[in-house]
């Protein structure tokens, strides 16, 4: 198991060097364009029982697929299937810290997501649902984009001064500046922040700032709780090859964690763009579900 462990970190240093290496002719820069998928059945943090485990061993990781889904904490699970593990059979999407978790919230993050939690559990009025109940914004589309359990799913477009990135979940369309280095004035919020990039070899680089503070959490979807308006997100976008990009982040939230955290996935290629996401069509699922928390006893 052993030496297994050490073949699979090996590999997976051996795609950051790939990654980095110049894969056009010199000025001539890596094209995201096309439709991909981030689906995967490794989770954001490390599964309890693989806490000293960063990696799955080939054995591992083909048992697992071909496991029949449980109640259980397995990857599998939870999460859709897509590339499975490949190519790093990591178990955890989260790089650093090393035991795979996300740092330890702040007092002042913790006990708002305490009081989120009772919120969304007991809800009064609209604005105590979810981000995705209310059709606002998925964590799929925010930096870091962090997977869902379904619909994983990018449109890329790429120009010569800007990168689009359009989700499935809920249909959002993140502009990325490569026209410009300085970001919007710090008056300016948005739910998706403000990404600009620049080229750094065959490496898209994307430093995200400008979040807003508005009332909801990405984790409300099975995201991140820990987010407000000093959210600082870097993103490398890299090609493996022509069908698979390497992402990688780094997120740093001083007044949400007491540290900051890194993480890893891939993306792979797929033939079709993604469907229209027509979130609760009909405007119903929002109001039926305030009045069945209404109708409920004390």
């Amino acid at each position: 198991m052993t030496g297994g462990f050490f073949r699979v970190l090996a590999f997976s240093a051996a795609l950051s060097v790939v990654a980095q290496t110049p894969q056009r002719a010199a000025g001539v820069h890596p094209d995201f364009s096309g439709a991909w998928s981030s689906a995967t059945a490794i989770p954001l943090e490390r599964p309890e029982k693989l806490k000293d485990q960063p990696f799955y061993t080939p054995e591992q990781a083909a048992q697992l697929q071909k496991k029949i889904r449980g109640a259980d904490d397995d990857p599998l699970s939870r999460l859709e299937t897509g590339s499975l593990m490949l190519p790093s059979r990591r178990t955890s999407i989260i790089t650093d810290p090393p035991d795979g978790l996300l740092p330890s919230l702040t007092p002042s993050a913790a006990a708002a997501k305490e009081v989120r939690l009772e919120r969304l559990h007991n809800p009064a009025e609209a604005k105590d649902m979810g981000l995705q109940d209310r059709c606002l914004v998925f964590p799929t589309s925010v930096p870091p984009m962090i997977p869902y359990r379904y619909n994983s799913n990018y449109q890329i477009v790429q120009t010569g001064d800007a990168v689009m990135v359009q989700a499935e979940m809920i249909h959002e369309a993140r502009i990325i500046r490569l026209d410009r280095r300085s970001h919007l004035p710090s008056n300016v919020r948005q739910w998706l922040g403000d990404s600009v990039g620049h080229w750094e070899g065959a490496t898209l680089i994307v430093e995200t700032t400008n979040f807003n503070d508005a009332g909801g959490f990405y984790g409300d979807a099975g995201g991140m709780y820990g987010w407000d308006r000093n959210m600082h997100v870097v993103e490398r976008f890299s090609l493996l090859d022509a069908n698979t990009i390497l992402y990688r982040f780094e997120v740093e939230d001083p007044t949400a964690y007491t540290k900051p955290w890194k993480g890893e996935l891939t993306m792979t290629r797929v033939l079709n763009p993604p469907f229209e996401y027509a979130c609760h069509e009909g405007n119903r699922d929002l109001p039926n579900i305030l009045k069945l928390s209404a109708s409920q006893p004390e």
